[in-house]
């Protein structure tokens, strides 16, 4: 049954480039879109990134909704759901020049809200946006103003780290990782409550401990030990818990977390190297965001070459499995490239994966937390058969500008996927680049 006082949600453009189906997403209440909005979104309606899809999606939907004439009461969004209505402002609005001196698509944005507030006066009105600036403003106007929450994460401490410590198992209990291979049926560990799919754990017996991984096909505990790829060795107990998700076949789908340093990158690279007889090709992506937004511009050359500094970072990484790149004569771009195509890896470039249909690859996304959860979707629904994609990232480091730690896309997928028997996650902890960058990660 509808409320009797639906609340009036006025939506900004940033929030449609982040979801184009977010209309959907506000159940019996209704929805009003400034027509500042739709100026804005006819500047993002060409290209081939993914805010230019959610643009025209969204101009697709609202078409379709509204029919051939749009009445001032709006149009049904469907049953459950509220209506949606385009709103024209009344010129500029006093409040507003009196606040602020720049006539702009944001202040029109608060003027329509502005109105709506004046004009409803028996309901709430409330400016959803991803822009913190204007959530502000709106707010110091008087303004009801909320994040679209729709696909975040609820807090840090719901979020799955994929490791588990369990102290004091007892002793008859920890003997049974040293006989039948390291497999004990979930039967004898009832001691570790609640095991999820591909969880890892790190069990102790007073000064001992084992590493183990619950598998939820086989209903039993599995010993991890100690390997290696590409000439890499887990320096901790995390990057061996990751080491064996990227190498493990059945697990399709694999996250890495962790702070700079942790080993994220270094360890999804040396596992598709080692594991390239079974795969036909691996491919590495990141996405094309500079620190602090400052861009570098065009770009000469091809598209290698306009990729090359956001893949720079890889190559770094190349460079500790290849030492030659970094040692020896000759350009080191060069090499790199020379090493990729021996390896069979390829850089690809984000912005045109749509479409693609991947078999047997091994894709690795790195920086994966500047990708919104429709981008990452997007990534996901590419794999064909034989294919594994892993996504590594800090959540901490935020350079998208409409995305925060809970709302990015690689928080929202682990979130998603807990429990998946094909999916494994691990969160890293500790730095291992160097003592300089583990200090400076642990007190800057």
């Amino acid at each position: 049954m509808p409320p009797e006082n639906p609340k009036l949600f006025v939506v900004d453009t940033n929030v449609i480039l982040h979801d184009a189906q977010c209309i959907r997403r506000f159940k019996e209440n209704d929805i009003a879109i400034p027509i500042a909005v739709l100026e804005e979104l006819d500047q993002f309606k060409k290209g081939n990134e993914d805010i230019n899809f959610q643009a025209r999606a969204f101009l697709r939907i609202l078409d379709d909704l509204t029919g051939d004439v749009l009445s001032p009461d709006g149009a049904s969004l469907g049953p459950s759901l509220g209506s949606i209505r385009i709103v024209l402002g009344e010129g500029p609005d006093a409040k507003l020049g009196t606040a602020f001196l720049e006539d702009n698509q944001d202040h029109r944005i608060l003027g329509v809200a502005l109105l709506l507030q004046r004009r409803e006066q028996t309901r709430p009105v409330v400016l959803v946006s991803k822009d913190t600036n204007l959530r502000l403003k709106a707010k110091s106007l008087g303004l009801t103003a909320q994040d679209y929450n729709n696909d975040k994460v609820e807090s840090f401490d719901k979020l799955y780290t994929g490791k588990r410590l369990i102290d004091n198992l007892p002793e008859e209990l920890f003997s049974h990782f040293s006989v039948n291979g390291g497999h004990v049926p979930e039967s004898l560990l009832q001691v570790i409550p609640g095991p999820i799919a591909n969880e890892n754990f790190i069990l102790r017996n007073n000064s001992r401990s084992v590493l183990a991984m619950y598998s939820s096909k086989e209903k039993m505990f599995k010993r991890i030990d100690r390997i290696s790829a590409a000439g890499i060795s887990p320096r901790n107990a995390e990057q061996s818990f990751a080491l064996r998700a990227l190498l493990d076949d059945q697990l399709r789908l694999v996250t890495l977390t962790g702070k700079a340093g942790s080993g994220k990158t270094l360890l999804a690279l040396a596992a598709a190297i080692e594991s390239r007889s079974r795969y036909s090709q691996t491919l590495l992506a990141r996405p094309a965001v500079p620190l602090s937004n400052r861009d570098l511009g065009f770009l000469p050359g091809d598209i290698d070459a306009k990729l090359d500094p956001f893949m720079q970072p890889l190559y770094d990484n190349l460079a500790v499995m290849n030492p030659g790149n970094a040692n020896g004569s000759g350009n080191a771009s060069v090499r790199n490239k020379e090493f990729l195509q021996s390896s069979q890896v390829e850089v690809t470039p984000l912005a045109y994966i749509r479409g693609r249909s991947l078999h047997r690859v091994f894709f690795i996304v790195d920086e994966a937390q500047n990708l919104t959860p429709h981008e990452i979707k997007t990534i996901i629904t590419r794999a064909g058969e034989g294919t594994k994609i892993v996504f590594t990232g800090d959540i901490h480091q935020i350079d998208h500008p409409y995305l925060d730690s809970l709302s990015n896309g690689l928080s929202y997928l682990i979130h998603r996927m807990v429990g998946q028997s094909i999916y494994g996650h691990v969160s890293l902890e500790k730095g291992e680049r160097s003592e300089l960058a583990e200090l400076a990660s642990n007190l800057l």
